[in-house]
C-alpha cells in the first residue's frame, strides 16, 4: 500500500521525510474506463473540450523527471495540436511518490483556487524547478507560491491542509488499487492504460486511430 502521505507530510516539515515509491501490477484496459471516468475526490484539473472524442487522463508526480520531459517537451505540442483544436480533453491527477510531490501538489491546487489554466501554469513552474524543489523544498514551493500572490504564511497553511491531504491519499489509493497505477507518468487514452513518458510522435501514432473517421 502507498505510504500515509499524513505521516510522510509531518515527516516532511520535520525534516526527517524519506521517499516512496509505489508498485503494483497492470490490468487490462478494456475494464478500466467506467473505472478512469470515475469522479474522484479533489476536483479534477482539465483543459480541452468537453466533447472532445479523445480524453487523455494523466497521473504524474511533481518530482519524477519522465514526467517533467512530458510536460516540458511534448505537452505543449500536444496542447497546440490537439488540445487547443478541440480533440483531445486533458485531465491532470496527482500520484506524488514521496512527501515533497505531494507538498507540490497541494501547492499547485492552493494556486489556482480552482482556476485549471492556473494549475497547469503552476505545475508547468514546478516542473521546470524541479531539481530546486528536491533540493531546496520550503524555499522553491514558497517562490512559486509568490507568483501566485501566496506569501510564506499561505504556503505554509497550504501545505498543512488536513482536508486536501486526506483527498489526496484518497485518490492515490484509488488510483493504486483500482486502476493499477504504480509508476509515474502513467497515461490513460480512452481507457487504454500507457506507462511511461512518451516522444510526442509515439504519442500521436496512439492518437491517430483515434481520429480517422473524423
Amino acid at each position: 500500500m502507498p505510504l500515509s502521505l499524513r505521516v510522510a507530510l509531518a515527516a516532511f516539515l520535520l525534516s526527517t521525510a524519506n521517499a516512496t515509491v509505489l508498485s503494483t501490477v497492470g490490468a487490462a484496459a478494456n475494464d478500466m474506463a467506467a473505472l478512469v471516468a470515475k469522479p474522484v475526490a479533489l476536483p479534477d484539473m482539465v483543459i480541452g473540450s468537453a466533447t472532445a472524442p479523445i480524453t487523455i487522463v494523466e497521473y504524474s508526480s511533481l518530482t519524477c523527471s519522465h514526467c517533467a520531459a512530458f510536460a516540458e517537451n511534448v505537452f505543449p505540442m500536444l496542447q497546440s495540436k490537439y488540445i487547443d483544436a478541440g480533440m483531445v480533453r486533458f485531465v491532470s491527477r496527482e500520484f506524488p511518490l514521496e512527501v515533497k510531490a505531494a507538498a507540490a501538489s497541494m501547492l499547485a491546487r492552493c494556486a489556482a483556487n480552482g482556476d485549471p489554466s492556473r494549475f497547469f501554469d503552476a505545475t508547468m513552474m514546478l516542473f521546470r524547478q524541479q531539481q530546486d524543489l528536491i533540493e531546496h523544498t520550503t524555499e522553491t514551493l514558497t517562490t512559486i507560491g509568490n507568483k501566485f500572490g501566496m506569501n510564506q504564511a499561505a504556503v505554509e497553511s497550504c501545505i498543512k491542509d488536513d482536508a486536501t491531504l486526506d483527498k489526496l491519499q484518497a485518490d492515490q489509493n484509488f488510483a493504486y488499487r483500482e486502476l493499477k497505477v504504480d509508476a509515474t507518468p502513467t497515461f490513460f487514452i480512452n481507457g487504454e492504460q500507457l506507462k511511461g513518458s512518451m516522444s510526442f510522435e509515439e504519442l500521436e501514432a496512439k492518437l491517430a486511430p483515434l481520429l480517422k473517421h473524423r
